[in-house]
């Protein structure tokens, strides 16, 4: 007797040497990293940033064993918090689809042994026996769970222990044991109001725990808000969709389920580091993260812990692995502080609550000039300046018609490399 595997999903896509030919390809792409987040769900209109942050989800970071034995994982956790009809189970359906490993359950459908585990004794036997749950089961994956606002609080505590050590440990009915459960966590839920309440704080509107919450990297908050031509361009491509079964055309073909899956599967190879010059940079970003939650007091839309460094870690790491790279550089960082910014985004643009913003040319001199003050200087390298207003969620065009406008009113200096000197 013989056993065959039949099943290959894990490793199929990356042995054959024609896919590796085609995922080399891709991987020439200018712009690879939007390329395989477009191909994630692409009949699902917008969201462009929730998409790229599924696909770090997708690739992971690196997890770590310290020499004293302690874990630091390198899973992402992603909790998709927004209004009823803004696609967040269709997104969940689709990532267990591509991911390697993936197990879907919903919030009021799972108790909390049906998460971790269970004890039962066995009908023939009469022996207890343990069943592992839906964690356990997506060890090595991720597990996807829909109306995570509807779980009882006592069920949604017995995930906590997963989401950091990511263990599962039983001691029930004479056995003591633990289990393994080195799952990412894709969460999708509503906020307390079944709607979005502008009137009320970002806490009553999330109405999860603080514990709960610093284990989730990116909380990506999701409204839907009333706009004309966003309500047109999603009109147009919702019956476009159900009426060919298929996207509109895009600027270029999506990636195909089987070739992401391989395209992440390769890319999961690597372990990328964080070089010592960039700690510094890291750090500060960091600090400047906890002031800005200082400053906004009740309207402070997260809750950002020494977790949250962990996180800006984790990420920049999942996007060197997208680059086939075995080190993160600093535009890696930049890309994952725009993401945590990004993720609260929705709620900046909606909130009533908040004063009026400042258009996005007077908030890049506003921080630029905030770094010279803070720095004693009156001189921003043109680098560093693209370096700050990246990591605050503004593109480089803005850098440069901000640049533009100001120096032609003889507020800064501008020398040949575009490098900055304040007019004093």
């Amino acid at each position: 007797m013989s056993v065959t595997q039949s099943k290959f999903r894990n490793l199929d896509a990356c042995t054959s040497s024609d896919m590796m030919n085609t995922l080399h390809r891709y991987r020439k792409h200018p712009d690879i990293y939007g390329r395989l987040a477009q191909s994630i769900s692409p009949e699902i209109f917008g969201h462009e940033d929730v998409k790229k942050a599924l696909l770090l989800l997708l690739c992971g970071g690196v997890a770590r064993r310290l020499l004293d034995g302690i874990r630091i994982r390198g899973d992402i956790h992603v909790c998709l918090m927004g209004d009823p009809g803004v696609a967040k189970s269709q997104l969940l359906k689709h990532i267990v689809t591509v991911a390697p490993r993936g197990v879907y359950t919903t919030g009021r459908g799972s108790s909390g042994v049906g998460l971790t585990a269970s004890i039962q004794r066995d009908t023939l036997t009469g022996e207890m026996i343990l069943e592992g749950g839906a964690l356990v089961l997506a060890d090595n994956g991720i597990c996807c769970i829909d109306e995570f606002d509807k779980m009882d609080e006592s069920d949604r505590t017995a995930i906590h222990e997963v989401m950091e050590q990511q263990t599962v440990s039983i001691a029930k009915a004479g056995i003591t044991t633990t289990l393994n459960a080195r799952t990412s966590v894709l969460a999708a839920a509503n906020p307390a109001y079944g709607r979005y309440n502008l009137a009320a704080t970002p806490q009553e509107n999330i109405n999860l725990p603080a514990a709960l919450l610093s284990r989730f990297d990116l909380m990506w908050l999701i409204l839907d808000a009333a706009s004309a031509d966003t309500d047109m361009a999603l009109a147009h491509h919702v019956i476009h969709v159900h009426r060919e079964g298929r996207a509109p055309g895009l600027s270029f073909d999506p990636i195909g389920p089987a070739e992401l899956r391989a395209y992440i599967a390769h890319a999961r190879t690597f372990r990328p580091s964080v070089p010592g010059e960039l700690a510094d940079y890291i750090a500060s970003a960091y600090a400047e993260m906890r002031q800005d939650e200082l400053d906004a007091g009740e309207l402070a839309m997260g809750y950002t812990t020494a977790r949250t460094l962990l996180s800006i870690l984790r990420l920049s790491e999942a996007l060197a692995r997208l680059r086939w790279a075995n080190q993160v550089v600093e535009d890696d960082v930049n890309e994952a502080l725009r993401l945590i910014k990004m993720s609260k985004v929705s709620l900046e643009d909606s909130s009533d609550d908040i004063p009026a913003k400042l258009d996005p040319i007077t908030a890049v001199y506003t921080a630029l000039r905030e770094w010279a003050d803070a720095h004693f200087s009156t001189e921003v390298s043109y680098e560093r300046a693209l370096s700050l207003i990246v990591s605050k969620g503004y593109p480089k065009e803005v850098l440069d018609a901000c640049l533009e406008e100001y120096s032609s009113l003889d507020v800064l200096v501008l020398d040949g490399d575009n490098n900055i000197l304040f007019v004093e």
